[in-house]
């Protein structure tokens, strides 16, 4: 066994840096604000740059009672209207229902619209023009494209003006409405789980090729052997500890560390058979799907532990947004990856849209990427577990644990780029408990 673990040094921040919902409304019963926009057509949608860029902002008390505050703020090829909605006191510009209006700095041009359907500054849907009689309508999540280019049969200059909720309707059950109306209690599962990891963590400790079999005992995975000294888990051990602690309420039992090292569905080829030995190029993938397949079995019923089952092999997106040094660019995102997984750079909106359509589940990830020596070879190095799920106030977090420790999805997630991880699942129906 060959694999090489990410040894932790430090316990870390657990969110993903988002603030969301806590008094958000279902998503299509926000407030309207479509007469303010309508009053603000000539002295703000159609002002010349500096005349609005030099006015004052103010704020709107819409009829329901809700404030809105007005606003321009500038950039240096844009500039931007915005319609604050109150949160908590403030006015951030993603509170649920603000809306804003992107201009060039030049000439004034109407460039796009930005709407958050709630408090997330991270899921939001955009308008853009098209033609003279059409629009188009991206929904962004978490840098991805949930939906792009989805045809909204108004010309951008009628958006100024008409409700949101009307414009949404118009693009029909192409709108994937459900990532911006997360119902909180379908996690509540998940929470206890993590709770209960967390009380735990502190009376484990990092080993390298460290488990505990089943029959309690922390030996070395490789072979078998009983530790001596300060007993501990690395990567795959301690993911091994988390499914355990999942099962043995409900088996009476822990799993076997052979039977996790098996070979699970398709891997490899004829060129790595013979370095099966050397190398162990897929140990993460073997050892993650195994977990899974248990776990499935045991706490659903044994059909839904098959490899279809539980591997994750789509994405809801297409396409996402790459930020670095240079700016920001769109690429395309080739999803899954036979044996690989997902690339890295969408791993945040996988997640986030996983956590919608899959409540209940948290995911092993097997980290995997073509290493030397010579020849290159994808191998599947590194063992962690995500959980991913919504607080009791709609905040969509995501918890890495992984080597016996909990670190940020921010610090596990820039630790790999260009790599990919392949992800499978595992259900959160009963009591954790080791």
């Amino acid at each position: 066994m060959r694999i090489k673990c990410f040894a932790p040094v430090a316990m870390l921040c657990l969110l993903v840096p988002v603030l969301a919902g806590a008094l958000d409304a279902p998503s299509a019963k926000v407030q309207d604000d479509s007469a303010l926009r309508i009053s603000l057509v000539q002295p703000w949608f159609k002002e010349a740059p500096g005349r609005v860029l030099g006015g004052r902002s103010f704020i709107h008390t819409l009829p329901g009672g809700g404030r809105v505050q007005v606003r321009a703020e500038a950039g240096q090829e844009e500039f931007k209207i915005v319609l604050a909605r109150e949160r908590d006191g403030a006015f951030p510009g993603w509170a649920q229902g603000s809306w804003v209006l992107y201009r060039a700095m030049e000439d004034g041009a109407l460039l796009r619209i930005r709407y958050f359907p709630r408090s997330d500054r991270n899921t939001y849907v955009q308008f853009r023009p098209f033609d003279s009689g059409k629009s188009h309508l991206d929904v962004m999540v978490y840098d991805a494209y949930a939906a792009r280019s989805l045809p909204v049969p108004l010309a951008f200059e009628r958006l100024l003006t008409v409700p949101v909720e009307e414009a949404l309707r118009l693009a029909g059950a192409m709108f994937p409405r459900r990532y911006f109306d997360p119902r909180t209690e379908d996690y509540r599962e998940v929470r206890r789980f993590a709770a209960a990891v967390r009380e735990a963590l502190p009376g484990l400790n990092f080993r390298d090729d460290g488990a505990i079999d089943e029959a309690g005992r922390y030996v070395f995975i490789n072979d078998g052997s009983l530790q001596e000294g300060t007993p501990g888990l690395n990567c795959s051990g301690f993911a091994k500890w988390l499914v355990d602690g999942l099962l043995r309420p409900v088996t009476g039992q822990l799993l076997s560390i052979d039977a996790l090292k098996a070979a699970f569905g398709e891997r490899g080829s004829s060129f790595t058979d013979v370095y099966e030995r050397a190398r162990d190029p897929f140990f993460g993938l073997d050892w993650t799907r195994n977990l899974a397949s248990q776990a499935n079995a045991a706490l659903r019923s044994p059909v839904f532990g098959e490899l279809r089952e539980i591997e994750v092999q789509e994405a809801q997106f297409a396409s996402v947004v790459v930020r670095s040094r240079e700016g920001a660019v769109i690429r395309s995102y080739p999803g899954f990856l036979s044996q690989a997984g997902f690339g890295a750079e969408g791993l945040q909106p996988l997640l986030y849209t996983l956590a919608i359509d899959e409540p209940g589940r948290i995911y092993l990830a097997s980290v995997n990427t073509e290493l030397t020596p010579r020849p290159l070879m994808r191998q599947h190095f590194h063992v962690a577990a995500l959980v991913p799920f919504f607080d009791e106030g709609g905040d969509f977090k995501v918890l890495v644990f992984e080597s016996a420790e909990e670190t940020s999805f921010s610090r596990f997630n820039s630790r790999y780029p260009g790599h990919y991880i392949n992800l499978v699942r595992i259900p959160v129906v009963s009591s954790w408990s080791f």
